[in-house]
């Protein structure tokens, strides 16, 4: 349920209806906007029987909720939601995320870091850990990896991000990123939906390969609740019967999502595409579905990846592609 005070609705008024709220052993998220107060009713409902909270002075109307997630849920939170990542904030604008898929080595973190930076990327990206889809597959550098994303970010002046896959991934990763990504594979780890919930850092959520939106908002729940309120989710394509690329690009994702959740959504072509190819069409696609931003690939020489190699655009098409989108440059 959410409680949607007038326009005119005074602190006094507002501090009495979380008082009724609160009384019946409820909690509450209060979302004070420029025009209107919105109170969320965390927890069961039906406790508010009988209060009539409803024609408490100040009170305009009650909405019943018919969706399971409610934090996360523009109802509970009319106004978008802009989450910091380092000084860069993600929401209301075009923010880019780039870098590797895996962290490698000094030479390619610094270099690439650089390269990002200099067209004009935001936030670097890195992995250090590596779930991959075969045992014999690079797993990354693990803390070492960490260490190296840490001194390229530090060298170009930008805040980074890197991938989490259990418990000591992401306790050790809070020492030195400034935002957690939980990928694809553990949109539904719940455990780790809520360690990361608990970790005091922003978390970019992928969408699971085969995950519907209203899954994926449910995931999201998950860190909210558990404390969390700093949270991007990112659209990286689905798994389809088409295998033109490497996932199905949801595009209509982006304004479903908007229509849906006040948290910023951005979208990661690479993973979408798995051909360098296709990947400025698609960022032009995301950015005019209204995407709040995107994570692009970037490996200082992608011929010699050890991950991702055929979807990593080096730094001078990197380049091309952020002078060729006005709202990039």
């Amino acid at each position: 349920m959410i409680i949607i005070m007038k326009p005119n609705a005074g602190e006094k008024e507002i501090e009495n209806v979380v008082s009724i709220v609160r009384g019946k052993g409820l909690d509450v998220n209060l979302s004070q906007g420029k025009e209107v107060t919105v109170i969320g009713v965390i927890g069961d409902k039906t406790k508010l029987d009988g209060s009539n909270v409803e024609i408490a002075p100040g009170v305009e109307k009650a909405v019943p909720l018919t969706e399971s997630y409610k934090l996360c849920n523009i109802k509970f939170h009319p106004e978008p939601t802009v989450v910091r990542c380092g000084d860069v904030r993600i929401g209301g604008g075009a923010t880019v995320i780039a870098g590797p898929c895996a962290v490698e080595n000094e030479q390619q973190m610094l270099e690439t870091a650089r390269g990002v930076k200099a067209a004009g990327a935001h936030i670097l990206r890195g992995g250090a850990y590596k779930p991959r889809t075969s045992p014999y597959s690079f797993q990354g550098l693990k803390e070492e990896g960490l260490k190296l994303l840490r001194k390229a970010a530090d060298a170009a002046h930008m805040p980074c991000v890197t991938e989490v896959i259990d418990f000591d991934s992401l306790k050790t990763a809070c020492r030195y990123v400034d935002m957690l990504q939980i990928g694809a594979r553990n949109m539904q780890n719940f455990e780790l939906l809520k360690e990361a919930g608990h970790a005091g850092v922003p978390v970019v959520l992928k969408r699971g390969m085969s995950a519907t939106i209203e899954e994926w908002l449910n995931a999201a729940e998950y860190i909210l609740a558990s404390g969390c309120r700093e949270v991007v989710l990112c659209e990286r394509g689905i798994r389809t019967f088409e295998r033109s690329t490497r996932n199905t690009l949801d595009i209509a994702a982006v304004p479903v999502l908007k229509a849906k959740t006040h948290l910023p959504v951005i979208v990661d072509p690479s993973h979408a595409a798995g051909v360098r190819a296709y990947i400025p069409a698609l960022t032009r696609a995301a950015l005019a579905a209204d995407a709040d931003g995107v994570m692009i690939e970037v490996h200082n020489n992608p011929a010699c990846a050890l991950s991702d190699g055929d979807q990593s655009l080096d730094i001078a098409q990197f380049a091309d592609l952020m002078a060729s989108i006005p709202c990039l440059k």
